[in-house]
């Protein structure tokens, strides 16, 4: 691999505008997504219908599963707390060479790969379970380990490569073979029609030559081999298995960031990089659904390492709050304080419940975990980074201080500064907050976009439009009066004791979110793609409601095994009691709201036409207009 400081001499490609643009860009995500549906509780959560069929009894795992899993884990365990300073790689920006080789020696890089190729054979909850571990040390760490296992070239190879292709890597990669994803270009961010990226093949069809230019590709500058995607036709994204030492592969520079300081981010170059035909990952064209199905597994790592880093969090927290004496009490005891932990605590709990139920249901068979995962991803993205805020406003001032400055002191050197830094990128990576939620409002309507798409698509012919008319009259007639019909009163889920109160509120708000989500379609039609806050809160109650579940499954599980242990019953029920409340205000904001002023006015201000309240900064752009 080569390295390079200058400038990329590759002319850009100026990304495509207008109407035609913005339609080829949904005809590519279109075509990306998986038409198909297994069973998926989620999905039913948005069409009315709360079936705990499908996470009750809260699934556990295979015994033999924890036991083959047990030595690994203690043997990270070990290696972390004797081997791993977050504090130093933080400040130097460089996890060390020992390190790495450390977690290669204890096979570390190879957690999911097959036995038979070397690898550990763990499931995906002992996997997630083994980076999350990694999270409450350095997050630098879990980065490194989930862009070469989640998102880099064991998942694809292991869903979609040929048995050739598996014997070549998979040993590799086994051994610590670091590995990459490189997706991401300047003007092709989460919206893949922008690619310029491509690859054409040869003349004798032997190799294709790749030429472009990737942004943001993590582990990219100390990879030893990547899936690079290219466009290999006007509608066609391929992917392809990448060596990063041949001829043409080149680091144009390491990128840095506000956290995650040791983090191996490059931008890359492909210059006409001869790529063998057998490197191809499933096929031609099928590049972006790969993407898409790799990181519907590929982003629990982010989950798990939120419960991780919030449990983390609320040691020093508990500990702090016990510790620290104000006005002749622990902080603990004043209420400001306590509100938080308890609201710490209890949503550390449903966290956990949510990423563990997302990984348990993946190693379950013909389980449909997209829309699970990316809520998991969303959900405890967005919730730990409150308990990140929180952990700092309990600390104070010590939260603000470093690390190194805490030791320099004689203080407990609790690494809040760090963690908050190293927090923020998680409401971005593999998928942005608010592309999670496009992407879950996308699938949530999608049965209705099946039997009533055509009605609103201003591209069906009268013909189609009629025909869409009569289906989609037969099909609410029966549906729509449902989501008004059901029992959610006692005694209904009265199994659950303390906690059937819940999962009745849980069953109305389905059938409530799923007829809001009807109104929604009837009075804005085909503006409903463009009403996205409208649109972010019936997602956010969905993922709400789902929370809610999983967390008194979970509850429900761990009192049945233990009925003398009272405390899960006590945080779940806090829990869902402080979620429902939330809940029942999104619900008025979704027809209630002042979404239209606030559209026009930030319209307006990147017009300039409130440029006058920039007025006081040095340089003030007003004073040259």
């Amino acid at each position: 691999m080569t390295t390079a400081t200058r400038p990329t001499d590759r002319p850009e490609t100026a990304p495509a505008t207008g109407k035609a643009a913005e339609q080829a860009a949904r005809d590519v995500a279109e075509a990306a997504r998986e038409t198909e549906w297994n069973p998926s509780f989620v999905k039913e959560l948005f069409e009315g219908k709360l079936d705990l069929r499908l996470i009750h009894p809260y699934p556990e795992p295979r015994p033999e599963d924890v036991e083959r899993a047990r030595p690994f884990l203690d043997a990270l365990e070990t290696f972390l707390l004797d081997e791993v300073d977050g504090d130093a790689i933080d400040r130097d920006g460089k996890v060390p060479p020992e390190v790495i080789e450390g977690l290669r020696r204890i096979g570390a890089f190879g957690i999911k790969i097959p036995s038979e190729y070397g690898g550990k054979a763990l499931s995906q909850l002992m996997y997630t379970r083994a980076v999350a571990l990694a999270s409450s040390v350095c997050g630098n760490l879990t980065a490194l380990l989930s862009a070469s296992q989640s998102i880099g070239v064991p998942v694809p190879l292991k869903l979609f490569g040929t048995p050739e292709q598996k014997k070549k890597y998979f040993p590799r990669l086994a051994k610590g073979a670091i590995s990459a994803f490189a997706l991401t270009e300047n003007n092709a961010g989460s919206d893949p029609a922008g690619m310029t990226t491509t690859a054409k093949l040869s003349a004798d069809g032997t190799h294709w030559v790749l030429s472009g230019e990737k942004l943001w590709c993590t582990n990219g500058t100390v990879a030893d081999v990547m899936v690079v995607m290219a466009r290999t036709g006007p509608k066609a994204i391929t992917a392809f298995i990448v060596e990063s030492d041949w001829p043409g592969v080149e680091v144009v520079r390491r990128l840095h960031f506000m956290g995650l300081r040791a983090l191996e981010n490059g931008q890359m170059r492909f210059n006409d990089v001869k790529v063998p035909v057998e490197n191809v990952l499933w096929g031609e064209g099928k590049g972006l659904k790969l993407a898409l199905i790799t990181l519907n597994t590929g982003r629990l790592t982010l989950p798990a390492s939120c419960v991780t880093g919030a449990k983390r969090l609320l040691e020093i927290s508990r500990k702090w709050a016990a510790d620290r004496v104000q006005w002749g009490q622990p902080i603990g005891k004043h209420d400001a304080v306590a509100q938080k932990i308890g609201r710490m605590a209890c949503e550390t709990f449903a966290m956990e419940a949510v990423s563990d139920l997302c990984s348990l249901l993946v190693d379950r068979p013909k389980t449909d975990i997209r829309l699970e995962a990316a809520i998991a991803k969303m959900w405890n993205s967005e919730t730990g980074w409150r308990i990140a805020d929180d952990t700092v406003q309990i600390k104070g001032g010590r939260g603000y201080e470093t690390a190194d400055s805490l030791r320099s002191r004689g203080e407990r050197p609790d690494p809040v500064e760090r963690a908050m830094r190293d927090w923020r990128i998680n409401l971005i990576f593999e998928g942005s907050s608010e592309i999670m939620r496009l992407f879950i409002a996308r699938e949530a309507v999608d049965t209705h976009l099946k039997v009533a798409g055509k009605l609103i698509d201003p591209r069906s012919s009268v013909g189609e439009k009629l025909g869409s008319l009569v289906k989609a009259g037969v099909f609410y007639a029966w549906w729509y009066p449902k989501q008004y019909l059901g029992w959610s009163m006692w005694p209904r889920y009265s199994e659950f004791g303390p906690l059937a109160r819940h999962l009745r509120f849980v069953n109305r708000s389905s059938r409530r979110l799923a007829r809001s989500l009807f109104h929604a379609m009837l009075r804005f039609g085909p503006r409903l793609e463009k009403k996205q806050a409208v649109l972010f809160r019936m997602v956010e109650i969905g993922a709400e409601l789902f929370a809610m579940s999983a967390t008194v499954a979970k509850a429900q599980m761990i009192i049945k095994k233990d009925p003398s242990n009272r405390a899960p019953i006590e945080m779940a029920d806090l829990f869902c009691r402080q979620t429902s409340w939330r809940v029942l205000v999104r619900f008025e904001e979704i027809f209630g709201n002042e979404d239209d002023r606030a559209y026009q006015l930030a319209q307006d201000v990147v017009a300039k036409k409130h440029i006058w309240l920039e007025e006081g900064i040095a340089g003030w752009e007003g004073k040259r207009a």
